[in-house]
């Protein structure tokens, strides 16, 4: 097997990541802004997109193809993406997701952004979520 290739996806091939999401019927999407991030051997097996807010960015998107989870993908592309940033990175995630998200370096978050506290609470209106953050 090929080695894992992580960094970020061109502009003008975000469209490949919407059609990875698409084939793996994910309800994740690309964010319009910000840097797309893929994980890939001879195609995506994983992505995140990183939006810039306030002083930091807001992680999106992360998804794994099924089929490579529980080998350190994830992980590791969250590890490439944020290497170069400052600031801190906020998520949203499913309480389920908490232990994955710590052993990465993320904590509940203190605070967030107001455009982020905004969502936030619109978005957990309809879902349970856990707002985190890592500090670079």
């Amino acid at each position: 097997m090929s080695e894992i290739q992580f960094y970020p996806l061109p502009d003008e091939c975000r469209p490949l990541l919407g059609k990875f999401y698409r084939e793996h019927q994910s309800s994740m999407r690309a964010a319009s802004k910000g840097q797309a991030w893929v994980a890939k051997r001879a195609e995506i097996i994983g992505a995140l997109c990183l939006t810039p807010v306030a002083e930091g960015h807001w992680l999106t998107g992360l998804f794994v193809a099924p089929a490579l989870r529980g080998q350190a993908v994830a992980r590791d592309l969250i590890e490439a993406a944020l290497q170069p940033l400052a600031g801190p990175v906020w998520l949203f995630c499913h309480p389920d997701l908490l232990g994955f998200y710590q052993r990465s370096g993320f904590e509940t978050a203190q605070r967030l952004p107001q455009a982020l506290g905004e969502r936030f609470m619109r978005y957990s209106r309809s879902k349970p979520l856990i707002a985190l953050c890592r500090e670079a």
